[in-house]
C-alpha cells in the first residue's frame, strides 16, 4: 500500500466536519486517535460500521482515544445520514465528528483511496481504511479492508489495547497472537533476562522450546 503508512507523520490537513472545521493535529492533540474512512454515505456496510463505532465510542473514550470518521460526501449529507445510523444502531448517538471530502483530496493525503471502487461519476472512493495515530502525530497501526468487508470493532479495541499496553511499558513488551487485555504479554527480545528481572519484579516464565533458546518469555503487566 503506497503512501502514508506506519511510522509516517499524519499530515496536518484542514478538514470540514459535522462538528466544525479543524486541523488534524489540533484534533489529535495529546491523545491516541482513530481515523477511519468509508466509501460513501447512505451505503449499507458503512452505515453498520459507523453505528458500531457509535456503540463502542464509550469504550474508546475510557481509554482516552478519540474518533474521527471520514467519507467523501459533504457535511450536509453526513448530518442526514447520521439520522439513519442512529436509528439503525438502536439510538446510540454518533458522538464523534465525521469529516467531509467531496473533492477526494483528503483521502489521497491519508492513503485511503480504494483503487478498485468508483462512484457513478467514475471517481475513486475512499477505501475502508483505519489509522491509529499517536500523540506524536505518527501512524501507529493501519487496517485496510475492501468495500465488501465490514470491520470487526472488537479487533479495533483489541489492537488499541495492545498499542496502549506497549506504550505504557515503553515498548519493553509485545502482545502475542489472539492476545486480549488482561492476558500475559511477551517480553521484547531487546530486554535480556537480567533487565527483565528489574523491569518485571512480578517475574516471568520462559517457554520450553526444542531450540533451547530463551526468547519466548511471558509476564503479566
Amino acid at each position: 500500500m503506497p503512501g502514508l503508512t506506519i511510522g509516517d507523520t499524519l499530515p496536518n490537513l484542514a478538514i470540514e466536519t459535522t462538528r466544525g472545521n479543524m486541523k488534524l493535529h489540533d484534533y489529535v492533540g495529546d491523545s491516541f486517535t482513530i481515523i477511519f474512512s468509508h466509501p460513501g454515505d447512505f451505503t449499507p456496510v458503512c452505515t453498520t460500521e459507523l453505528g458500531a463505532m457509535a456503540q463502542y465510542a464509550n469504550q474508546f473514550a475510557q481509554r482516552g482515544v478519540k474518533l474521527l470518521g471520514l467519507s467523501c460526501d459533504d457535511v450536509q449529507s453526513h448530518n442526514e445520514w447520521i439520522k439513519d445510523i442512529e436509528a439503525f444502531n438502536g439510538g446510540h448517538k454518533v458522538s464523534y465528528p465525521i469529516g467531509a471530502d467531496p473533492k477526494r483530496e483528503i483521502i489521497k493525503e491519508l492513503n485511503m483511496v480504494d483503487p478498485d471502487e468508483k462512484d457513478s461519476a467514475g471517481n475513486n472512493t475512499p477505501s475502508r481504511a483505519l489509522h491509529v495515530v499517536g500523540p506524536d502525530k505518527k501512524i501507529k497501526l493501519s487496517f485496510l479492508y475492501p468495500a465488501s468487508t465490514g470491520r470487526n470493532m472488537d479487533e479495533v479495541v483489541r489492537a488499541v489495547d495492545s498499542l496502549l499496553t506497549a506504550e505504557k511499558t515503553k515498548k519493553k513488551i509485545a502482545t502475542p497472537a489472539n492476545w486480549k487485555k488482561g492476558d500475559k504479554v511477551v517480553i521484547a527480545p531487546s530486554v535480556d533476562n537480567e533487565e527483565a528481572k528489574k523491569i518485571f519484579p512480578q517475574g516471568f516464565e520462559s517457554a520450553n522450546l526444542p531450540s533451547g533458546k530463551d526468547y519466548l518469555r511471558f509476564t503479566n503487566v
